[in-house]
C-alpha cells in the first residue's frame, strides 16, 4: 500500500467485525480446485473481497488485502464506461465439453482457452482450441493462456501448432521476461501478440516486461496488484494496452475488477471478468455473469441468505481470520 493508503489502514478489529468466509463450488475443476474460498468484508464504501489463493504466502497475499481495503474504504476512480465487454473462459476440459462451457457465457464474442495443463499434451490443447473455433465460428476471437508453463521452445512449437485458429493473442506462454522477449522476437512474423500476466502481477518489478519489450499488452488483476488504483498506475507506467481480468472471485470481487476495467482510459480488448459463470453458486443475486457479453459497472451487495448457505466451516473461518491478521501486520510493517 502507498503511504497515503497506509495512513488509513483500518484496525484489524474493524476488518474482522464484518468478515464472512464463504466456500463456493465450481462447475468445472479450475486451477486444480473444486471449491473457491473467499472473505467478504464491508467497508464504508461498500462490500469488498479478500481471496488470495491458498498457496500464496503472506507477503503475496497482503497485496490482496490492500486491494480489498482500497475497494471497501476508498471512493472509486471515475469510470470511462458503464458496461464492460467480457470473454468466456474455457478451462482445460476435453474438446467434447467445450460447447457446454461456452453456453454459460451469454453473448460473449471472445474466449480465453486454458492450455499447457499439467498432465495434458499439446494435442489436447489443439483439439480444445479447435472445438472453440468451431463453436464460435470465424468471427469469434480466441486467446490462449499457458500460465507460464512452457519453456521457450515448447511455446514456439505450440504457437505454430495453434496459429491456424487465428489467435487474438497468447497469454504468458513462458515464465520469465527474458523468455517472453525472445519468443516475441521468434514469432513476430506470425502476427500473434504476446500478453503478460504473471510477469506483471507476480513480479517485483511489474514494469520490467514493458521495458524489455517482452509483451504487446498486459493483463491486470485488481486484487493481486494491490487494488484498482495501483493497477491503473502500472498500466500508465508500462504504456501498453491492458486487459482487466479476474482471479476467480465471487461477484463481490468481480465488481472490483469491473471498476478497474471501467477506469482504464483505453479498453481495446474484451476483459476476463465473466468468471462467475464458472461458479456453481455465488453470494449475489443475480450473479455478476455476462448478459449479451457485457457486465454492468457498479458495486454489488451480498445476499445474506446466500452467504449463510455457503458459509465456510468454523476451522476454515478461523484459518482465514488468522491469515487476515498476518497480512494486516505485513501492510502495517511495510509502511513504517
Amino acid at each position: 500500500m502507498s503511504t497515503d493508503a497506509a495512513a488509513s489502514l483500518p484496525p484489524l478489529a474493524e476488518l474482522l467485525a464484518t468478515a464472512r468466509v464463504v466456500s463456493i463450488p465450481l462447475v468445472t475443476r479450475f486451477r486444480g480446485i473444486d471449491l473457491r474460498e473467499a472473505v467478504l468484508l464491508e467497508g464504508p464504501e461498500g462490500w469488498t473481497e479478500f481471496s488470495p489463493f491458498l498457496e500464496y504466502d503472506d507477503a503475496e497475499a497482503s497485496a490482496w488485502l490492500a486491494a480489498a481495503i482500497d475497494f471497501g474504504w476508498s471512493p472509486l476512480p471515475a469510470p470511462h464506461r458503464d458496461a464492460i465487454p467480457v470473454n468466456a473462459t474455457v478451462p482445460a476440459v476435453a474438446a467434447a465439453s467445450v460447447a457446454a462451457v461456452l453456453a454459460r457465457f451469454d453473448g460473449c464474442r471472445t474466449a480465453k482457452v486454458k492450455v499447457a495443463e499439467a498432465g495434458q499434451r499439446l494435442q489436447d490443447d489443439v483439439e480444445r482450441v479447435r472445438a472453440v473455433r468451431e463453436a464460435m465460428g470465424p468471427e469469434g476471437r480466441i486467446r490462449v493462456d499457458a500460465n507460464g508453463a512452457w519453456n521457450l521452445d515448447e511455446a514456439e512449437h505450440a504457437i505454430h501448432a495453434m496459429a491456424e485458429f487465428d489467435l487474438e493473442y497468447i497469454e504468458q506462454p513462458c515464465a520469465s521476461v527474458d523468455e517472453l522477449a525472445e519468443l516475441r522476437r521468434r514469432v513476430n512474423y506470425l502476427g500473434i501478440p504476446i500478453a503478460a500476466d504473471e510477469s506483471v502481477r507476480k513480479a517485483d518489478d511489474p514494469i520490467a516486461v514493458a521495458r524489455a519489450g517482452a509483451a504487446d499488452l498486459i493483463v491486470v488483476k485488481a486484487q493481486p496488484l494491490g487494488g484498482v488504483r495501483r493497477a491503473l498506475e502500472i498500466v500508465a507506467e508500462t504504456g501498453l494496452p491492458a486487459v482487466a481480468s479476474s482471479a476467480l472471485e465471487t461477484s463481490v470481487g468481480l465488481a472490483m475488477g469491473v471498476a478497474l476495467a471501467a477506469a482504464l482510459p483505453q479498453l481495446d480488448y474484451d476483459c476476463g471478468l465473466g468468471t462467475a459463470s464458472l461458479l456453481a453458486a455465488d453470494v449475489v443475486e443475480p450473479s455478476l455473469t455476462p448478459r449479451g457479453g457485457m457486465l454492468p459497472v457498479g458495486r454489488v451487495t451480498p445476499d445474506s441468505t446466500l452467504v449463510d448457505a455457503h458459509a465456510a466451516s468454523e476451522d476454515r473461518r478461523e484459518w482465514w481470520y488468522a491469515r487476515i491478521a498476518r497480512c494486516h501486520s505485513e501492510l502495517a510493517r511495510g509502511e513504517r
